[in-house]
């Protein structure tokens, strides 16, 4: 049986719902029954979906501009609907059926950057920097449950009351984080952090100003030479994205590993391995972290470790392999400053459970790390590595650094946008003979120096 014969035997309630809702005046609409013609556009919106998927077994493999003709071909059954209503209910249907309803068409703007849905009915973007409040809801707590699950079937993820905590990826590589009630008091709560489609690269963040083309060239230099990186910063700031960038000065020829809780990096090199967390399961059995990953991909014959995010006790191990035979790794960690961010470190080594005296792990660290590229997110939204650290050893049992670029802001303008610049601290790095040795001369001008 065709589409359009299986949409012709709609019931008399909801052929007349289509004629309620096209001769409805506006008035009558926002004065009297909206909750009940939103019910009869419903019904027929869940006839035309029950008569796709009737006559699709598997509506996933069909491109949605096959399936937005075959919806409008339904929709079109029926003369007594407006032009505008038809196209809404269509789009609808598609984001219902391959898509993830009312969120799909935020997934799909390239402007936005993290999807916030609070409640089933409180959906917030972030878009250029600022946080709004959307239109779009979710018909119940139901709805939002069920497509909630149908977004972690792909990742092979599951969350319910006795496992109310996940994280994930889309299929578009978004990373998603779930908290159910009774965790999340108002209601269920997903965020979804977006990524580029095409992985930004340094050149780009120096258009945008996130850097300046002097700490550019400095971080590629890095990146080259084998320095060990580490991105620091707050929830938001930019830290990925830095780091996607940097790890496209990593030669093809270098075999990389990398590590992450839910898999987002986007690396464009062919000789790499992606590793992904495991949770437990159901049984509380069969987790697989971030520590056991690293521990193995020592076994794995790396050239260069990246780690998504060092958060616990992996720390350790991290410190070792870049300690090991394994320069020029990567890392990110959340925090504010470059101090904070060894202090964090110290703390995340602590949790490996291995007694180690504070003088130990500090040399560790100071001889593991050799550069902290800050990134914060200011008041106005903009994402900005704020200063670049070099990490230069120990004096008197502490770790001692250098900024080598900084940000000065130096006020708002009338737009609310940040003002500031750049500059090099006329400081030449200690690590410059070992960059020389690997056949990178940086001039002392780039940092600022005089000639």
């Amino acid at each position: 049986m065709s589409l359009r014969t299986r949409i012709s035997g709609l019931s008399p309630d909801a052929s007349e719902a289509f004629k309620t809702i096209a001769s409805a005046s506006p008035n009558n609409k926002a004065a009297g029954g909206a909750q009940h013609l939103a019910g009869q556009f419903l019904t027929i919106k869940t006839q035309i979906q029950n008569a796709i998927l009737a006559e699709t077994d598997n509506p996933d493999t069909l491109k949605p501009s096959d399936l937005m003709d075959r919806i409008l071909a339904l929709v079109e059954a029926n003369g007594s609907i407006s032009p505008m209503e038809k196209d809404t209910l269509a789009r609808s249907l598609v984001n219902e059926i391959v898509g993830f309803g009312p969120i799909q068409t935020f997934l799909e703007d390239e402007e936005i950057s993290e999807i916030m849905i609070n409640a089933y009915n409180k959906i917030y973007v972030e878009r250029s920097g600022r946080i709004i409040l959307t239109e779009a809801a979710f018909r119940d707590e139901a709805h939002f449950r069920t497509v909630l699950d149908k977004m972690l079937r792909n990742s092979g993820r599951h969350v319910d009351e006795s496992s109310p905590m996940v994280d994930a990826r889309l299929p578009d590589g978004s990373r998603l984080n779930a908290i159910l009630r009774p965790l999340a008091v108002s209601g269920d709560s997903v965020t979804i952090r977006k990524f580029s489609k095409d992985p930004f690269v340094l050149s780009q963040l120096v258009e945008m100003g996130t850097l300046s083309s002097e700490m550019a060239k400095f971080l590629q230099a890095a990146v080259q030479g084998k320095l060990n990186v580490v991105v620091s910063g707050g929830t938001g700031s930019g830290k990925t994205t830095s780091l996607n960038a940097l790890s496209a000065f990593i030669p093809p020829t270098e075999r990389i590993i990398t590590i992450e809780d839910a898999a987002e990096l986007q690396l464009q090199q062919e000789h790499k391995i992606t590793l992904e967390t495991r949770p437990a399961n159901i049984e509380k059995r069969g987790a697989i972290t971030v520590r056991d990953l690293v521990r193995n991909a020592l076994r794995m014959r790396p050239d260069r470790i990246i780690v998504g995010e060092v958060r616990g006790g992996e720390a350790l191990d991290m410190l070792q392999a870049m300690n090991t035979g394994h320069e020029g790794s990567l890392t990110t960690v959340h925090a504010n400053t470059p101090r904070d961010c060894l202090s964090r470190l110290e703390t995340m080594v602590l949790m490996a459970g291995v007694e180690l005296p504070l003088q130990a792990i500090r040399s560790q660290i100071a001889s593991a790390v050799d550069i902290i590229v800050q990134q914060s997110r200011l008041l106005d939204g903009s994402r900005r590595i704020i200063c670049i650290t070099e990490v230069v050893g120990m004096e008197s049992g502490t770790i001692t650094t250098q900024d080598l670029f900084v940000f000065e802001q130096v006020g708002i303008d009338e737009n609310g946008r940040v003002r500031g610049q750049y500059r090099g601290n006329g400081i030449r790095p200690k690590n410059a003979d070992r960059l020389r040795a690997n056949g990178i001369d940086l001039p002392g001008a780039l940092f600022g120096m005089d000639p």
